[in-house]
């Protein structure tokens, strides 16, 4: 079964002195602010696209490759990853890394490092995002 998620902006003003507010509207768990100078200087208590890119991403990664250690046999027993995407103004997103620390009993660093990088190529944020280059550092805790 399909499912579809939304959200939305409301927007006011010109890009670089204007301001919005993102809400997250399928779940109902929040209004977060945006604004090009957290977009593009410092976030200041605001977030941007890229940091909701990132969000998206390093879970989707973390639960592809839960399931992919689970099918194998060898249940992670914890997965800690990060999502770091570079935006340059002017240009736009220009990559992103993943790095993953997981704790996989019974499961070798080679071993792990394959499925990590399996996940990072059929996880669905990282298909949608295949116009970006994604790059990996996986290794066990």
């Amino acid at each position: 079964m399909a499912t579809t998620r939304q959200a939305h902006t409301v927007w006011e003003g010109n890009l670089i002195e204007g301001k919005g507010v993102v809400s997250l509207d399928s779940s109902g768990i929040g209004e977060y602010p945006v604004s090009w100078p957290a977009r593009s200087e410092q976030a200041n208590g605001k977030t941007s696209p890229e940091e909701l890119i990132a969000a998206a991403h390093s879970s989707c990664f973390s639960m592809a490759l839960s399931h992919g250690l689970a099918g194998a046999g060898t249940p992670p027993t914890k997965l800690e990853t990060k999502a770091d995407v570079t935006f340059q103004p002017g240009t736009g997103i220009t990559g992103i890394h993943l790095t993953v620390q997981g704790t996989v009993p019974g499961l070798d660093e080679e071993s792990f490092v394959k499925a990590a990088e399996d996940a990072k190529a059929n996880c669905p944020v990282s298909q949608a995002l295949s116009g970006t280059t994604i790059t990996l550092s996986a290794s066990l805790a």
